[in-house]
């Protein structure tokens, strides 16, 4: 198992859920290529276009804003790696949003059949669901901290002695 790892990098399950994932991938390609080849290829080539040119540029611009920002604490807090903690909410919350855009920001009429919820109770949904998951981050964070003050660890990020590390 050892060699396994030191050669592919992960345990067999992970291989084994990419191999999956990929398998089902590849089956909904070759489904929705069968019915609709040049639709598809018109939203793969236009997500590619919108994910690089326009929200990579933003969600960077973003992401050293919020390092920028909140780099400035005082030394004797523990150093805990936060930014984690507000990249994860953010971006399920910004899936959500990119998914379901058209029913939060009513550009669209529902099926009423489908779902059975009237047309306006989805930005309020999201915006709950988005408040939820940066509590559970915020919760998250704050029980990774009590955790490492109980241990008495200062920051993690500190090198071991014998490399750059003053005695």
């Amino acid at each position: 198992m050892a060699r396994f790892v030191r050669w592919y990098g992960s345990g067999p399950l992970h291989l084994l859920a990419l191999i999956a994932s990929f398998a089902l991938t590849g089956y909904a390609m070759v489904r929705l290529f069968a019915v609709r080849p040049l639709e598809v290829a018109i939203w793969f080539v236009g997500a590619a276009i919108l994910h690089d040119l326009i929200l990579l540029p933003l969600y960077s611009l973003a992401d050293l804003t919020a390092h920028s920002v909140l780099r400035h604490r005082p030394a004797r807090v523990p150093q805990v790696p936060w930014i984690n903690y507000l990249r994860v909410p953010t971006f399920l919350s910004g899936v959500l949003l990119l998914v379901w855009f058209p029913l939060i920001f009513d550009l669209a009429i529902p099926y009423p059949g489908a779902s059975r919820l009237p047309e306006g109770v989805y930005l309020g949904r999201w915006l709950a669901i988005t408040g939820v998951l940066f509590a559970a981050s915020a919760v998250a964070f704050a029980l990774r901290l009590r955790r490492m003050r109980r241990a008495g660890r200062g920051d993690e990020r500190r090198p071991a002695r014998g490399h750059g590390a003053t005695p």
